[in-house]
């Protein structure tokens, strides 16, 4: 049989990884051969490396497409495409009830991290002659991956894969957790903890959305000075002895005639402070965790008084085939920056050297590319 070969990122599942040869195949019925170019590196990316189980790794993801199933009907080869891992089935309750990004039976978030009949099948792609798992059923560390058609979205193939790719989670994730999610109103006033590549998004989303006061909160003096470039207003550096960001949170009320922000968004991952967007909202404000905290946190129930929501919404409530093109309208417009997001890429032998600069901060977003 006809197979394709390609270099993959190969998690073992023991907290180690390897760059090996993977084989994939012709795609059947609805399915597509995508030919990555460029794929996003997130923390979710490093956690998979502890997942049990081997699995190509990478969930966002640009490139063009090599090859298509007979089913295929709304990309050709030569099509540029982001990938993208929110596939509904359409059939069960919350795809009814309109919630595809968290679709019981295909998501693998809350379908659980597992392999889908939703998705393309595993026998598409080998490792050491047998079927892998692919990260999210998307596997974008790869040279080439086999996706179901409702993967993919088409692009103007003149956006930069390197851009393109950060769209299919990080900024989609920042930018759909205030436009979708909390839905944000115009003259209103944000706080955004944390000003790494998600709450850049989030504070590219605020802005966009008409806020007129966006307060980012990080450590980083750098990440500060980042996060003016993207919309931010004012900026109040932390400080690590600040624990649960209280005093922090009085510069907020300062800043907000006492008052508190209409919305604040978590986007530090830091399970110490899942509380502190709580403790910077207003009465009957909105506190929003986007960076997915699973660890179990501390909460004073005063903090909720009075009135005041806290959502934890997944993958910024993405309806992919509506979102992304908006996304890369407001790019090509000028009014979103993808190209600046970018601050490194390397090469997929360089996938180590990737995650240590990503542990260390230096970057806004690392891409790899092929």
């Amino acid at each position: 049989m006809l197979s394709y070969s390609a270099q993959a990122a190969i998690s073992h599942g023991d907290g180690t990884f390897t760059i090996e040869t993977i084989q994939t195949f012709p795609p059947q019925g609805d399915e597509v051969l995508v030919e990555i170019k460029a794929a996003g590196i997130c923390h979710t990316d490093y956690d998979s490396l502890s997942w049990g189980k081997p699995i190509v790794m990478g969930h966002e993801g640009a490139g063009v497409v090599k090859e298509i199933g007979p089913l295929v009907t709304k990309v050709k080869p030569g099509d540029a495409v982001i990938l993208n891992w929110a596939i509904p089935c359409k059939e069960c309750f919350q795809c009814r009830e309109g919630n595809q990004h968290i679709c019981e039976v295909n998501s693998p978030v809350t379908a659980g991290n597992k392999a889908s009949g939703g998705h393309a099948g595993l026998e598409r792609t080998l490792w050491q002659g047998k079927p892998i798992e692919r990260s999210f059923s998307l596997g974008t560390m790869a040279g080439l991956t086999v996706v179901r058609e409702a993967a993919v979205v088409k692009i103007d193939v003149k956006i930069p894969f390197s851009s393109a790719a950060i769209v299919g989670c990080g900024v989609m994730t920042g930018y759909g957790s205030v436009v979708n999610a909390a839905k944000v109103q115009s003259g209103s006033s944000v706080v955004v903890l944390g000003a790494g590549g998600v709450g850049l998004n989030v504070i590219q989303g605020a802005r966009i959305s008409g806020a007129t006061m966006i307060i980012a909160v990080d450590l980083s003096p750098a990440r500060l000075e980042m996060a003016r470039q993207y919309g931010a207003t004012h900026t109040i550096q932390a400080s690590r002895e600040d624990r649960g960001l209280q005093k922090a949170a009085q510069q907020v009320k300062s800043l907000t005639n006492d008052r508190g922000a209409d919305y604040a968004f978590e986007c530090t991952a830091i399970p110490e402070l899942g509380a502190a967007p709580l403790a910077m909202v207003r009465n009957a404000g909105l506190a929003c965790q986007v960076s997915g905290i699973e660890q179990e946190i501390s909460i004073d129930m005063s903090l909720f008084e009075w009135d005041k929501l806290y959502i934890n919404p997944l993958y910024g409530q993405c309806n992919p085939e509506r979102d992304f093109p908006k996304i890369l309208e407001l790019y090509q417009e000028g009014q979103l920056k993808l190209d600046e997001l970018v601050t490194r890429t390397y090469p997929l032998e360089d996938l180590a050297q990737a995650f240590d600069d990503m542990h260390h901060g230096r970057n806004a977003k690392g891409v790899i590319q092929f």
